[in-house]
């Protein structure tokens, strides 16, 4: 089986039952047997940067040692970036500027990092904000402009503006939910897109949202987030398991057919047992 092309996006601070309620364009796949749809469990300090290096390395804040949102610096880890590039893959991000202060320079310059295009780093093609607002329909259409002139093997996608509306209004409120709404609207647009340039698609989330307006907390409603996979290598349907977040990257190793590092856990989820030509 040759390389599959992945596209994983991580909607920041998007709670599982909000995803549930809210999301008709993703439940529409799920439905008509097209996704799975998974319970994940977050590490936890249920933070943004700790998280954002769990999902993209498989290791807990203990391995990992970002155990904040004040730790900048480079991870020392193998990220699906890293893993990517030595399997000979070619990658990409539009995301939020800590993540490229993980994986390809620490401290961020904002007037000389924004734009990081046709690199030797681990994101060899990156755009990316520093601002919590930036919008959601900037950030896919960044990604797209990735997809079609980049074309890279791995797209990471992290829009934010979900995050931003729990801190400001709650996840107890219209605003959030109406966030929640309005990506799901943009991933209508940009998923079909995804799928017919041949990508395999995650959508997750690094953690949720309280009533309070904030997370890093232990309760469900900071660590219980969806998680969206549509692959021909995962049976489709509502899974009623809750999934550890240390199974987002060995999942996308498998989907891009690389080895885990590692440190990585095993890939044990339910709906694994479909696999074709593996």
């Amino acid at each position: 089986m040759g390389n599959n092309k992945v596209v994983l996006i991580v909607v920041d601070a998007l709670r599982f039952d909000t995803a549930c309620t809210h999301m008709g364009f993703m439940h529409h796949l799920v439905e008509r047997k097209i996704a799975a749809r998974y319970k994940v469990c977050s590490e936890v300090p249920s933070l943004s940067r700790p998280l954002y290096e769990t999902i993209l390395t498989g290791t807990p804040p203990i391995v990992h040692g970002v155990t904040s949102n004040m730790t900048v610096r480079l991870s020392t880890q193998n990220s699906l970036f890293h893993l990517a590039k030595e399997n000979g893959l070619s990658t990409a991000a539009a995301a939020y500027h800590w993540v490229s202060e993980l994986y390809n320079r620490a401290p961020f310059v904002h007037m000389e990092d924004r734009l990081q295009l046709d690199t030797q780093l681990p994101i060899e093609n990156g755009l990316f904000y520093f601002e919590d607002h930036y919008p959601d329909s900037h950030l896919f259409a960044d990604a797209a402009w990735l997809m079609d002139q980049k074309e890279p093997d791995f797209l990471y996608i992290h829009p934010m503006n979900v995050d931003d509306d729990g801190h400001k209004f709650t996840a107890d409120s219209a605003q959030y939910r109406n966030r929640v709404l309005a990506v799901d609207a943009l991933l209508s647009i940009f998923i079909p897109k995804c799928l017919a340039q041949g990508y395999e698609v995650i959508v997750t989330a690094d953690h949720g949202m309280t009533s309070d307006g904030n997370h890093g907390g232990t309760t469900a409603e900071d660590r219980h987030v969806p998680m969206f996979v549509i692959s021909n290598h995962v049976k489709a349907g509502i899974k009623d398991e809750v999934v550890s977040q240390l199974q987002i990257a060995p999942l996308c190793c498998h989907l891009l057919n690389i080895e885990p590092s590692d440190e990585m856990v095993p890939l044990l989820l339910e709906g694994m047992h479909s696999l074709k030509g593996v």
